[in-house]
């Protein structure tokens, strides 16, 4: 099974701060790992003036812009996309995709929890996977410290039973 899991919680818990640890400790480990950020708001990123707003301003429904080192593309939508249609964009270059949000997702999930934020948790226990926090919760679940990226990263490698994938330049020798 390809592991796409979501990291849900609360505003201000501190998903973003946790998912950077995660994945710095995933490629530490070999992983190739793709991150995908939900927004309920309508993103920005190609601005007024810019090339890449102005070619889409013309009508392309999808601009690519390149670099030597990023590459980045804006498709107009009818629809948003599922996290599932996203993950399969990219699996063949990853070994998971971990997800910021995505809280109605049927997909494995990782809530952030702090206490000054409050003790309710978002996620359906059937689908929660870890619980990240400065707060223990009488579930039966991992629970780790806001700290243990390195822990959580051996959890996901225990359950999905992750081998990172050979490198594209050791494929061609």
């Amino acid at each position: 099974m390809f592991p796409v899991v979501s990291i849900v919680g609360n505003s201000g818990v501190g998903k973003t701060t946790f998912l950077e640890k995660l994945i710095q400790e995933l490629k530490g480990h070999g992983y190739r790992v793709a991150a995908i950020k939900h927004d309920a708001h309508n993103f920005q990123m190609d601005h007024p003036g810019k090339d890449t707003w102005r070619l889409s301003q013309a009508g392309s429904d999808i601009v690519l812009i390149s670099a030597p080192h990023k590459l980045a593309m804006l498709e107009s939508v009818d629809e948003e996309r599922t996290l599932d249609d996203l993950a399969a964009m990219v699996a063949d270059r990853v070994d998971m995709v971990l997800a910021e949000g995505y809280r109605s997702a049927s997909r494995p999930k990782i809530e952030v929890s702090r206490r000054e934020r409050g003790s309710e948790l978002v996620s359906p226990r059937e689908e929660l996977l870890a619980i990240v926090s400065d707060q223990a919760f009488d579930l039966p679940v991992p629970q780790f410290g806001l700290n243990e990226a390195a822990e959580v990263a051996d959890l996901l490698e225990a359950t999905f039973g992750l081998r990172p994938q050979v490198s594209r330049a050791a494929r061609r020798d």
